[in-house]
Order: structure tokens, then sequence, then C-alpha cells
């Protein structure tokens, strides 16, 4: 009986380790660097954040409390990320945006710190931008993107 059992775990584990199992393939971004090319376009805490997926101390960010008209952009690839219009003071110490520009932002799912996170990434770069999580405004989207402000540059709107 016990050989049976044995047999049975044993047969278990080889179909557990089959191509259910298989590594998913990194995606491709449309903006795409060698580390040595990244670490001399961006600043040590740039890297970091975008590269690394590190996060800034809180409260550091002089965006996080900009207050002007204009669009968030990546900082790696200027792609436009946020709109100003989107932003709200969330008491974080982390720009805090209730959406993003659709099409623009990845998500993915992060475990770093024991349990699972919506992380945010440029979608045409790949570069960390932080994590959206759902204790948002409740009158507009519910959400809170939370973004490292390293990871941003802001674009002032143009007076027309």
């Amino acid at each position: 009986m016990k050989k049976l059992i044995l047999l049975c775990v044993l047969i278990t584990l080889i179909s557990c380790n089959s191509s259910a199992q298989e590594q998913k393939e990194a995606k491709q971004y449309k903006v795409s660097k060698t580390e040595a090319e990244w670490k001399e376009q961006l600043t040590d805490l740039q890297y970091y954040v975008l590269r690394k997926s590190g996060t800034e101390r809180q409260f550091s960010s002089p965006l996080n409390k900009n207050y002007g008209k204009g669009t968030y952009v990546c900082a790696a690839c200027e792609t436009p990320l946020f709109e100003s219009d989107y932003k709200y003071d969330s008491r974080s110490g982390w720009p805090s945006f209730d959406r993003e520009i659709k099409g623009n932002v990845d998500f993915s799912v992060d475990y770093n710190i024991g349990y699972s996170r919506s992380e945010e990434h440029c979608a045409t770069c790949g570069g960390h931008l932080g994590h959206v999580f759902n204790d948002g405004p409740k009158a507009t989207t519910g959400q809170r993107h939370c973004i490292n402000g390293a990871a941003l540059k802001f674009i002032p709107k143009k007076d027309e």
C-alpha cells in the first residue's frame, strides 16, 4: 500500500512539473534599452525606482505637492501617464491619481511584501511607477494610483 501511495505522489509531482509550470515570457516593450543605457540616462533614484521597482522616500518628491495644470509623463520615455485633473492629495506622501491615461499604463501583481498588490508600469518602456489601491475617492473611481514622483516628469499645460 505504501508503494502505491508513493507511486501516486511521484506521478503527481512529475505531472505538476510539466508545461503548466513553464515560465511566462518577459513582455517586450516598445522602448527597450540595456541596463547600462538606462543607468546613463536616468538619475540614481530614477533608475532605482523605474528599473529596480524601488520606492522613493515618503514625502520626498516635489511632485507630491505640485498642483499645476498639465500632464505627468514617464521619466524614462516621456509617455503620458496621468493628467493633473486626475491628481488629488491622498496624504500618503506620494503623488496620487484617481485614474491613469488608458492604454499607457500596464498592471501586474506584486508579492514583494508578502501579499498581493497591483503594480503599475509604463506601457511603453516597462518602468515601475508604483501601485494602485481601492481606497481612493469614492466620488470618482475609488482608486488611488500611488506613484513614485521619481518615475514622473511634469509637463505644464501651455497657455492657450
